[in-house]
């Protein structure tokens, strides 16, 4: 019963990898989407946000408003600290919970935690083994601007900010080089697949 930890940079494709592994079979937890939701109001996460950088960052209908939240922490080294510091051990939490209760249910197959800040969270508790995904810069900048329509020099700012592909292969166990076609991609997936999915 592996829990894989799948991270990976900006535009290095680590959606397409976990829909893959959903497909064989994987049940997938998608961080991105667990942040968001301990977002909402009453969470624990909105009480400690709204103590901490007052009720200015809430939209009309109570919601925090996450343009303004960006936009007090963007710059600010302490402030981005301490929202990590806030966010971070909460969607740990709820993630375990989340792996946790699927374990109970009796699932015995591969469960994937996809997020981009796995290392820098200090989620690899969650994981068995940590799957990167990696890619040529040049095809991320394509990727992100035919996506998500970001200039390239945003998204080479957002690939300074982030860890290194070199830094996160220290922790990896199984590196997935996202630079070929979908199908060279989907063998690399089985192959590392065929190994877990016991």
């Amino acid at each position: 019963m592996t829990t894989i930890g799948l991270t990976g940079g900006i535009g290095s494709g680590k959606s397409t990898v976990s829909q893959i592994l959903a497909e064989l079979g994987a049940f997938v937890i998608d961080a991105d989407k667990v942040g968001h939701e301990i977002y909402l109001p009453g969470k624990e996460a909105w009480h400690q946000l709204t103590i901490a950088f007052g009720r200015d960052i809430l939209a009309p209908d109570e919601t925090i408003d996450r343009k303004k939240l960006g936009a007090l922490v963007f710059g600010s080294d302490d402030a981005r600290k301490k929202l990590n510091g806030i966010v971070h051990p909460l969607m740990f939490q709820d993630i375990d919970r989340r792996i946790k209760a699927k374990r109970a249910e009796g699932f015995t197959k591969p469960i994937v935690v996809e997020a981009a800040i796995l290392i820098e969270a200090n989620w690899l508790p969650l994981a068995d083994e940590v799957w990167l995904v990696v890619t040529n810069k040049n095809a991320v900048i394509d990727r992100v601007a035919t996506q998500r329509g970001m200039a390239a020099k945003d998204t080479e700012a957002r690939i300074a900010s982030q860890l290194s592909d070199n830094e996160r292969r220290k922790y990896a166990q199984v590196v997935i080089e996202n630079d070929g076609s979908l199908e060279e991609l989907r063998q690399a997936i089985g192959t590392a697949w065929s190994r877990v999915a016991l």
